[in-house]
């Protein structure tokens, strides 16, 4: 346990620094959004690209975990679904507030995943987590954009507008051109190596302090039935789930810490952007965001301890 606390305080400490800067006014407003831009499109696209190109596939158990965690995926999103009429009826939580409870629960933080697995597991943990992405990303975009569509009072988008967010997401290219050049057997050139190691060790601290500076204590409220769901079932359950399929697949080791890393993160940040855009509740979305990046200093700790 301890030695867990001492790989996540680093990330903590981080996000509470950004936290900092944003209410000392350091960097205001569309400054941030500059500087999450700059994260979004070129800093961690860099750090996959550099990871998925040198990546020994073969060395860990790709296949695997990329079936835990689309199983864990698949079976909560049932269940959300299965029961989202008994929710409506026993606490009032209405359709729109439902898709943030949805996103709440499925989707994951990449930026704070990415720095955990390197602080915890390395260079190895970071291919690793490059991997469950692979499988992740397009599977929880897609999901989340169709119960949106379907629940909240937002446009209905297209087949080709979802296409357009997948092939148009920098995560999913930069993968996919790491993908190309780690089959191809080409070695990357050392200029091009060198850049890329400076783009990564500027990633990982950068992507959580905007973590840290997009935290809204001021707009929690009381806690209700919607927020109460909406912060606890992912880190209470995921991993959970995660954890019986990774054993029923037999991943064991640093790719059993990393699915549990996956799966035990807050939500998404940009989860807030999706709801905002499409209908749903946002600033439900916000507070869940909020409150799970809080309480995620003593769940993945636990998480990893009792399952990793």
């Amino acid at each position: 346990m301890l030695t867990t606390l001492a790989a996540l305080m680093p990330v903590i400490l981080v996000i509470a620094s950004g936290y900092l800067i944003a209410r000392t006014g350091l960097i205001t407003g569309e400054q941030w959004r500059g500087v999450e831009r700059l994260a979004y499109y070129v800093l961690f696209p860099a750090v996959l690209f550099r990871t998925i190109s040198q990546a020994d596939f073969s060395s860990f158990p790709t296949l695997n975990m990329g079936g835990a965690l689309l199983a864990g995926i698949f079976v909560m999103a049932v269940l959300l679904l299965g029961l989202r009429t008994a929710i409506e009826r026993l606490w009032g939580i209405e359709a729109p507030r439902f898709t943030s409870i949805f996103q709440g629960t499925l989707r994951w933080n990449a930026m704070i995943a990415l720095a955990i697995a390197d602080n915890v597991a390395g260079e190895t943990g970071l291919a690793m987590l490059a991997v469950a992405m692979v499988f992740m990303i397009p599977v929880l975009n897609i999901a989340s954009i169709l119960v949106l569509s379907h629940y909240a009072s937002g446009t209905n988008p297209s087949g080709a507008k979802i296409l357009k967010d997948l092939y148009t997401n920098p995560f999913i290219i930069s993968i996919g051109a790491g993908v190309l050049l780690n089959v191809s057997g080409l070695a990357m050139p050392m200029v091009v190596e060198d850049t890329l190691e400076i783009f990564a060790r500027a990633a990982l601290p950068i992507g959580i302090i905007c973590v840290g500076a997009g935290l809204d204590l001021g707009s929690l409220r009381r806690p209700g039935p919607a927020l109460t769901m909406g912060t606890f079932v992912r880190p209470v359950f995921m991993p959970l789930l995660t954890y019986g399929f990774a054993m029923l697949f037999g991943v064991t080791g640093p790719a059993l810490t990393v699915v549990i890393i996956a799966s035990s993160v807050p939500c998404a940040s940009n989860s807030y952007l999706l709801a905002r855009q499409m209908g749903g509740d946002a600033k439900l979305m916000a507070e869940i965001i909020t409150l799970q990046t809080l309480t995620a200093t003593l769940t993945i700790p636990l998480a990893l301890l009792l399952f990793a």
